[in-house]
């Protein structure tokens, strides 16, 4: 028993454990019957552990079984199936979500990589992918926020079912045909799929015109998630016109010997072999920014494939926008500076409020002076009195030394007059 699950991606075919699992495989075969899936949000992709989805609100906290519209809103979740024990062994498993009750809705999520044994126990696994790899792969990519969803959306667009073993109830009201999308279903903050697509500019044109067409909406839409995560000021910005890239050079080149070749062409406002920032060694690659884009453009048309050093140069237009970010912080630095000095200073509006200001600043700078007077008063007292401590103590140990020196002497002489008159009386 497989679906078909067509995303904005590509198309991923899965097979359902409808023998292990048939409730849950039941409740997913029926969603897909009544089109539930379609225009579903991936809404949560975490790299290297699972991709969910299956949430019509796009939320994640959304999302009900089919078996609410079979037997009421009692059975809006249904329980785990635990037997038999299926575990998240392999890459592309299908797995129902469970609602922190033990229980499933109709939220879903794909294994982006084998033996997710912390998920075991917790989440039923009824399925796994057998087509669409490619797809998986590119949802495992995707670049993510912080919450883990995709700054560019990548939904279901449409659910097929290949082949289905269970009887459709008669209480289930099956569309003939896929229903078209509302605004709140599609509604997105970030960069939404039908950004792509404009249908007027695509009537009418070649294969090639529409693979054009499409690429360039695809950079677009890249260039939107370079600004949104940071990498770029604006969507809009491109690359300058009159620098030049330079690679596969001769490490034995040097800046100086690059900028005399290409000065011919015109005046070079900088010419700049990258090197390691450890070793200093050169990268074999430079950018060259010359004045006027007529410069920069003949100077192409003539130096590529030529000979340096041995080596076959090949020369292109820069496609960085490095230089600009950093200019662009650089001024985006200057102005927080600028801003942080100005609220620093006092704001005084008229012309008394600078007069308080400036009575208070007196204020402060004679308490100041003052403080410093009273503290070195202080430090000279304090200097004073560990002077004379200083002098007591010595004085204490000098009397203190000479009165043991006569005590010394006076025991030395008794017992000289002792040893006498023993002497005397033998």
């Amino acid at each position: 028993m497989s679906v078909v699950l067509e995303t904005t991606l590509g198309d991923i075919t899965v097979d359902l454990y409808y023998e292990e699992r048939p409730v849950t495989s039941k409740n997913f075969l029926f969603l897909c019957q009544m089109k539930y899936y379609n225009f579903c949000l991936f809404h949560s992709i975490q790299t290297n552990f699972i991709a969910q989805t299956g949430d019509p609100t796009g939320s994640g906290r959304g999302g009900e079984s089919i078996y609410q519209q079979l037997y009421g809103e009692q059975a809006k979740y249904f329980d785990m199936e635990k037997k038999p024990m299926i575990k998240h062994r392999k890459r592309g498993a299908i797995s129902m979500v469970n609602n922190t009750n033990n229980q499933h809705g109709s939220q879903f999520f794909f294994t982006l990589v084998p033996n997710l044994d912390s998920l075991d126990g917790i989440h039923t696994v009824f399925g796994e992918i057998v087509d669409g790899w490619d797809v998986l792969d590119k949802i495992n990519i995707a670049v993510v926020g912080r919450d883990y969803r995709p700054y560019h959306d990548i939904r279901i667009i449409h659910t097929v079912i290949l082949s289905n073993p269970f009887e459709i109830p008669s209480a289930l009201d099956i569309p003939e045909r896929s229903p078209s999308p509302t605004i709140e279903r599609v509604k997105s903050s970030m960069i939404g799929f039908d950004e792509l697509f404009e249908e007027d500019r695509i009537q009418g044109k070649t294969d090639d015109e529409i693979k054009d067409y499409i690429e360039e909406k695809e950079a677009q839409a890249r260039a939107q998630i370079l600004e949104l995560i940071g990498d770029l000021p604006e969507a809009d910005m491109k690359p300058p016109e009159n620098v030049l890239f330079v690679c596969k050079l001769n490490p034995v080149t040097t800046d100086e010997d690059l900028e005399t070749i290409f000065s011919r062409f015109g005046e070079i406002l900088s010419c700049e072999i990258v090197r390691d920032k450890q070793t200093s060694d050169s990268l074999c690659y430079a950018f060259i920014e010359y004045e006027n884009e007529e410069d920069a453009e003949r100077a192409y048309f003539k130096m590529d494939n030529v000979l340096i050093d041995d080596r076959r140069i090949h020369v292109d237009f820069s496609q960085s926008v490095a230089k600009a970010k950093w200019e662009y912080d650089k001024k985006q630095r200057k102005h927080k500076m600028m801003k942080a000095q100005q609220d620093k200073q006092p704001r005084a509006s008229s012309s008394s409020n600078r007069h308080k200001v400036d009575e208070k600043r007196r204020h402060y700078d004679d308490r100041d002076r003052g403080h410093h007077r009273d503290h070195r008063d202080y430090r000279d007292r304090d200097r004073d009195r560990d002077r004379i401590y200083d002098r007591n103590r010595d004085q204490d140990r000098d009397r203190k030394y000479e009165r043991d020196r006569d005590r010394q002497r006076s025991h030395r002489s008794d017992h000289r007059d002792r040893h006498r008159r023993d002497r005397s009386r033998s």
